[in-house]
């Protein structure tokens, strides 16, 4: 009887490079658009429609209430899709966090206000908010991993950008939309959003949330074609699999879960000044009980955005940066000069509007630098079987500490500083301080392997990212030192990469 023809052995079905990017920043551009929208309605529209009060600054504050309720829902949500990320996959993960988040954010558009529906309106306000910030805590580190698992020898920094660029472009789309529709129905004072008008207070607002189905029909679209990433493939058949990735985390990787928090808070508190607090106070007038710079919201805005241009290019240029320098030594360096940033904001307002512009730009600059390398740092920390759980809780716990708490900290300081902001850049740069102690507590991740399926793997197949073994053998050429463990943190490369 004749033997069966041999072949060769059937290819593993990749991600191409493209449905890599566009997935891990798809989502995350989402979430920072929802974010942006969110914060602009809280300030133009929500304390009217949804937290009427004889008090506007009650309001108000009612309003940045149900913007926190979301921040503490994140690390839930965390906890929730990090199970299901590293026990049934990254793929089926992601899918299920965008899709909650799309429907709640589609729904807010959809609310019926106070006047309408009385404290119910505001129930599910609050909510929906909750189930935003619910889908949240895993859409980011579902987001990064997809993208550093499938990266290429090397370029993982590089790759963990993507998903970060999400942040600038959710904020040009956002305050993007805002500026046009008011624009579009301006006021009689004018086509200025903070003084709407009726049409704007009555459907205006609703357009961005319900325009985010169309960015969420996309990303629900490119995500579905996504294979399951080679490095998770092969920890689910080596059995690595933990039945509660939880427990398993906080157990055996609570170190790693500190040190990921804290050298994630300086990024947190810094872009919420940049974008919450500075927003405020560049409104504000000057001659207000506590004085601003006095500008309209559409000429600060629009200075905000140029500053945010310098965020993008900054965020992919750290990536490249951390693959060759390495991510703690690079992220040291920022963290200092975010550190001295915060002593001379000043000195920098103080020149007048090329000073302000300056600062800006010099903020959302080191924004981008410290935000870039986050994307490969917060999930090397941790092993394949627990990264989905693990980056996530340090990403999410760090939303709290630096992000819930900056914009009521900012504007007390504010105030403090009888309207000048010293107060609150001294604030940054205390944080900035404990990052900088974690990062120098922490060691370097450059070389941690990923792939704990694999024992001596340096990182996830090459053909996870599209490239053939070929490309890969004459642009990473390298000897593997020591064996993989369980922890997948001691295969090291040597040689070129």
């Amino acid at each position: 009887m004749p033997a069966p023809a041999s072949g060769p052995a059937p290819r593993t079905p990749v991600n191409p490079r493209s449905r890599v990017i566009v997935a891990s920043l798809m989502g995350t551009t989402i979430e920072f658009y929802d974010f942006y929208i969110y914060a602009t309605a809280a300030v133009l529209v929500f304390p009217k429609l949804f937290f009427p009060s004889s008090d506007p600054t009650t309001a108000l504050l009612s309003s940045f209430a149900v913007f926190g309720a979301a921040m503490v829902a994140r690390p839930i949500g965390a906890v929730f899709f990090g199970h299901l990320g590293d026990r049934l996959g990254r793929k089926k993960t992601l899918v299920v966090s965008l899709l909650t988040m799309g429907i709640a954010t589609f729904l807010i558009g959809a609310l019926p206000t106070y006047t309408q529906a009385g404290w119910v309106a505001t129930a599910l306000l609050v909510l929906l908010r909750i189930a935003q910030g619910f889908a949240l805590g895993g859409e980011w580190s579902g987001a990064a991993l997809v993208a550093t698992e499938n990266a290429p020898r090397g370029k993982r920094a590089l790759y963990g950008t993507f998903p970060q660029l999400g942040a600038p472009l959710g904020f040009i789309i956002g305050n993007g939309m805002f500026l046009i529709i008011g624009a579009l129905l301006p006021s009689a004072a004018g086509t200025d959003p903070t003084q709407p008008s009726e049409a704007f207070t009555s459907w205006g607002w609703r357009i961005p949330f319900l325009f985010s189905a169309v960015m969420v029909a996309i990303g629900l679209w490119v995500r579905s074609r996504l294979v399951e990433s080679t490095v998770f493939a092969r920890t689910r058949d080596a059995g690595k699999v933990h039945k509660l990735p939880l427990a398993t985390v906080v157990q055996g990787h609570w170190r790693q879960l500190v040190l990921g928090t804290f050298i994630m808070l300086a990024t947190y508190v810094l872009f919420y000044l940049m974008t919450t607090f500075s927003l405020s106070y560049g409104r504000a007038a000057k001659d207000a009980d506590v004085p601003g710079l006095g500008y309209s919201y559409t000429t600060f805005v629009l200075m905000m955005i140029f500053g945010v241009l310098f965020f993008a290019v900054f965020t992919l240029v750290s990536g490249p940066l951390a693959d060759k320098y390495g991510r703690r030594t690079t992220l040291v360096w920022i963290t200092a000069a975010i550190v001295v940033f915060g002593l001379v904001w000043v000195p920098l307002i103080g020149l007048g509007t090329l000073g302000v512009v300056l600062w800006l730009v010099l903020g959302f600059t080191l924004m981008g630098m410290t935000f870039g390398p986050m994307g490969a740092l917060l999930p090397e920390l941790f092993p394949t079987s627990v990264r989905y759980t693990g980056s996530g809780i340090s990403y999410n716990v760090s939303s709290i500490l630096g992000a819930a708490v900056a914009p009521f900290i900012a504007v007390a300081l504010w105030e403090a500083g009888d309207g000048s902001p010293w107060l609150v850049g001294v604030y940054l740069s205390a944080m900035a301080v404990l990052t900088l102690t974690a990062l120098l507590l922490g060691k370097e991740t450059k070389d941690v392997s990923l792939d704990e399926g694999e024992p001596g793997s340096a990182g996830p197949d090459p053909r996870a990212a599209g490239e053939s073994p070929r490309e890969a053998a004459s642009g990473n050429i390298g000897t593997a030192v020591g064996a993989g463990n369980d922890h997948g943190q001691s295969a090291h490369w040597t040689g070129r990469s």
